[in-house]
């Protein structure tokens, strides 16, 4: 899996001067939740080379930790939530003659390939985020996919899955499609042997919605208390903007301030929690805000709708949702209100 010698130094200067792959910081002392000198390896994990013998499968110098700590086999998944985009690693970037353009909508990504891990060489440094890479927590570095965002990667020789998230870019090797954190390479199984093929699929906000509500559908069975949900909205299936009808909002929505102007307007989407409709919003807001009339968010039957407008004719309408499509996101419904 290593590189040969020279190109190693050309791939540090790249990396460090786009910020990826945690080059952009000196190592950190105050390495984020490292384990104490007194720590001892577990007898449960693989004995591996260590980090910077150049004996082991896995990148360039790297390896594991000097004293790993118990219970990693144990550490939850990433809990996923719709999340706004950052500001920092989303533009198209290249490396060594490569460009990549990351996916800055919520279009599908689902692919298999070989992913690998990284560990204590980046272990403290900036990621591509901007945040510290912890390798004993359940995160991924992706060429493509939106930072942050969280994929469910399962190995395709085990059929153990983990859900994390990413928070970095890489790798950059043409049969790589993921570079996993070493907590996440150690419960698919393939921490001993650095590579493993793997089924990498984007979890999209209507799928973020849909763990939400199981999740909290578990935590009110779970309650002593009998007493009926708050809402209509637990376990309710989540929404694909594919297959929704446009749905006029009321003329005079109860929460809504003020009645909105009459006109066309586009609906992106429906949520059923306002969160996800919100940071929805702001991820739109980012990508399409100074082409788009404002975009809002107001609630309806339960349900918390994503609209811009209003346009003037439904022609206007219709152009901006082609511009809106021809730009990689999914294609909006108009609605006259």
């Amino acid at each position: 899996m290593q590189l040969r010698q020279q190109h190693r130094q050309c791939l540090l200067t790249i990396l460090c001067a786009l910020g990826l792959a945690a080059c952009s910081s000196l190592p950190n002392n105050g390495t984020p939740n490292a384990p104490s000198a007194s720590s001892r390896t577990s007898s449960n994990y693989p004995a591996l080379p260590p980090a910077g013998s150049g004996r082991g499968g896995y990148y360039l110098d790297d390896g594991p930790g000097d004293n790993i700590p118990d219970g990693l086999e144990n550490v939850p998944d990433a809990v996923p939530k719709v999340e706004p985009y950052a500001r920092r690693g989303n533009s198209p970037y290249t490396v060594f003659g490569v460009r990549y353009v990351p996916i800055v909508d919520d279009k599908p990504y689902k692919q298999r390939g070989y992913g690998s891990w990284y560990g204590k060489k980046f272990h403290g440094q900036k990621t591509s985020s901007g945040e510290l890479y912890d390798m004993y927590k359940m995160t991924a570095a992706s060429p493509v996919l939106p930072i942050p965002s969280y994929a469910r990667v399962t190995n395709l020789s085990n059929g153990r899955q983990v859900i994390v998230r990413i928070n970095d870019r890489g790798p950059f090797r043409s049969n790589r499609i993921i570079d996993l954190s070493y907590t996440a390479a150690l419960k698919l199984g393939y921490i001993g042997h650095g590579s493993a093929e793997l089924e990498v699929e984007r979890l999209l906000p209507s799928d973020i919605e849909q763990i939400q509500a199981a999740a909290k559908g578990k935590a009110l069975a779970a309650s002593a208390a009998p007493a009926a949900p708050a809402s209509d909205e637990v376990g309710m299936p989540s929404v694909d903007v594919a297959s929704l009808a446009p749905v006029p909002l009321p003329a005079a929505a109860s929460s809504s301030p003020a009645t909105p102007a009459a006109g066309f307007y586009l609906q992106f989407g429906a949520y059923t929690q306002m969160a996800n409709a919100e940071a929805v919003r702001a991820r739109l807001a980012q990508t399409f805000g100074s082409s788009l009339p404002p975009l809002t968010v107001e609630p309806s039957s339960n349900l918390f709708r994503i609209y811009s407008g209003p346009f003037a004719s439904r022609e206007e309408a219709s152009s901006a949702a082609s511009q809106v499509q021809q730009a990689g996101a999914s294609k909006p419904f108009i609605v006259q209100r």
